[in-house]
């Protein structure tokens, strides 16, 4: 099974871009549901980070205040490792459970990750597919979309990988810059050029 890895900055449409593939059956997993799954209370990094955190960041019902660990991390390097070093290989392995059930019934899934960088590209996925467009649309996207201010959201940007290096990992773009209908045509074009792949793969 060919694995691919679906990136883009924040309000670049690349949730969308997932919605896609999988109106065509192509199994996308998400790795932010994936960090969620392994952050909750039952889940495999939990007791870690809650020995890390303390109860400050949790609520009554034991769930971890998100918002309030991205503000700790946010501009904070030696924290944001800790946590990296806690949750990404718990992600690791779930990923790793998913993909094995996956194996055998599609020919190719998408793994849709935000902050994806080069070393997912040489021990997770095979292919890259970047959403790209203009740095203005991804400002106005996102304000609208999370009722966020300019600020909040070029501060995201800023602290993202930038275009010119995310560009630089694609093995296939796909440009959102334009409406709907020209973003379900490549998807379905790209589509339709991984299944030729894996065929040619398999002769």
């Amino acid at each position: 099974m060919l694995v691919t890895g679906l990136t883009g900055g924040i309000g670049s449409g690349k949730s969308t871009v997932g919605k896609i593939f999988a109106d065509l059956n192509v199994p996308v997993i998400d790795a932010d549901e994936v960090s969620r799954v392994v952050m909750k209370p039952d889940g495999k990094a939990y007791q870690a980070l809650r020995f890390w955190l303390g109860s400050a960041y949790f609520d009554q019902d034991g769930y971890i205040h998100r918002k309030k660990l991205r503000q700790l991390v946010f501009n904070d390097s030696e924290k944001r490792r800790r946590l990296e070093s806690i949750v990404h290989p718990k992600i690791g392995e779930e990923f790793a459970s998913q993909l094995a059930a996956l194996q055998n019934d599609h020919p190719y899934c998408v793994i849709e990750i935000p902050l994806l960088h080069q070393g997912h590209k040489d021990h997770l996925v095979q292919r890259v597919i970047v959403v790209d467009c203009a740095p203005e649309t991804q400002l106005e996207r996102s304000m609208q979309r999370d009722n966020s201010s300019a600020e909040e959201i070029s501060n995201i940007m800023a602290a993202q990988i930038s275009r010119e290096d995310r560009l630089l990992l694609a093995d296939d773009i796909i440009n959102n810059d334009k409406d709907l209908n020209s973003l379900e045509q490549q998807v379905q074009d790209l589509h339709q050029q991984y299944i030729e792949m894996v065929v040619k793969r398999t002769e």
